[in-house]
């Protein structure tokens, strides 16, 4: 996908993305760099730390039908296949367990993925 596109969804984030980067951006001072709405290939992941190589994707009700279904799992391999871990959360969990959503990514981002350095 373009940086175009990715620039016009960044201005259209739905609620529940705006509300999980409200807290991502928090972490910015303990080191995590997430950025939203990032080109990757043709994909453009909700959210994304590139140095731990972590996708972060904000699902609403669609993923759950089996044609988004069958969308995420090609789309996970081909971010797969680029090193990223994608994590993925519904709409639910932004608004009904974000403190344990938080801690979730926390964790994952404190991994000290293969080959990185510290």
């Amino acid at each position: 996908m373009s940086i175009e596109t990715a620039r016009l969804l960044r201005k259209r984030l739905t609620p529940q993305e705006v509300k999980l980067w409200q807290h991502l951006r928090a972490l910015r001072p303990q080191g995590f760099h997430i950025r939203r709405q990032v080109p990757i290939g043709h994909y453009v992941a909700d959210f994304a730390c590139l140095r731990r190589r972590l996708v972060i994707e904000v699902d609403g009700n669609q993923h759950a039908m089996p044609r988004g279904i069958a969308h995420d799992l090609v789309r996970d391999a081909f971010l797969a296949e680029r090193g990223f871990k994608v994590m993925r959360f519904s709409n639910y969990d932004i608004d009904r367990s974000l403190p344990s959503v938080m801690d979730t990514i926390f964790e994952a981002l404190r991994v000290r993925w293969e080959g990185e350095d510290e």
